[in-house]
């Protein structure tokens, strides 16, 4: 009894240390890095994927909330902000190349995020979805911070907007390089930029481990857009609610 009572003081001792939870959420990311090295970069075996499979996994086996986890590993979601800022140095670097791109980089924004706020928005629709449910799942194609602003702004729920927002970049990092093959796209900053429309930072994160060129125009569209949603998304919802 001694033992157990001790053991419990050490696990309550952990939970209260924001190192523990870090250091779960950096383990379960290494071991979802591995399986995809491993997987020889399989898209479908997603190390991001795999990492949230884990520590929700651990969350849900120990009972603990979401917010304890959080107030320990939020220096992780901290760095999220200079990481995506760091973004800004290789599209400096490659200044010249997106100059040469700018027309088709206008008309895919342009066509782009108005298309997928507007399949969101039909698709839900057509299965039954109430109006919160459809402002919640429209700003899915821009990365989390701005889609739970966008989210909050329209009327959505933006704790499960964040869910939706993680699951779409997964599913587009992990089925993208698929898809852009069969259409037989080759051209890197395409299919960066098609990457970092679609499924934002995870996308963008795989399309910088392929290709530097892919990688700086998939973090271009990212930023480029978070913006267009931001304005798109107010004028189509208007007309459309």
């Amino acid at each position: 009894m001694a033992r157990e009572d001790k053991l419990y003081k050490i696990w309550v001792y952990l939970q209260a240390e924001p190192l523990f939870w870090i250091t779960l959420t950096l383990g379960a990311y290494l071991v979802g890095d591995y399986l995809y090295k491993k997987s020889k970069l399989n898209p479908l075996v997603n190390p991001v994927a795999i990492s949230i499979l884990i520590v929700s996994s651990v969350l849900l086996f120990l009972d603990v909330s979401y917010d304890r986890y959080f107030e320990g590993a939020k220096f992780i979601h901290f760095m999220l902000g200079p990481a995506t800022v760091a973004l800004a140095i290789p599209i400096f670097e490659k200044r010249n190349l997106i100059t040469k791109e700018v027309k088709p980089i206008i008309i895919s924004i342009c066509l782009g995020i108005p298309f997928a706020i507007l399949i969101t928005f039909y698709l839900g629709k057509f299965f039954g979805l109430s109006n919160e449910m459809i402002l919640t799942m429209i700003p899915r194609n821009v990365t989390a911070p701005i889609a739970m602003g966008i989210s909050e702004l329209i009327g959505g729920i933006p704790s499960l907007t964040a869910i939706i927002t993680i699951i779409t970049g997964i599913i587009g990092a992990s089925l993208g390089t698929f898809l852009l093959n069969v259409f037989k796209i080759k051209d890197m900053s395409a299919r960066g930029f098609a990457f970092g429309l679609a499924s934002h930072g995870i996308g963008t994160a795989r399309a910088m481990s392929k290709n530097k060129t892919a990688g700086v125009f998939a973090a271009l569209a990212m930023g480029l857009s978070g913006i267009a949603t931001s304005l798109f998304v107010l004028i189509i919802i208007k007309l459309l609610i």
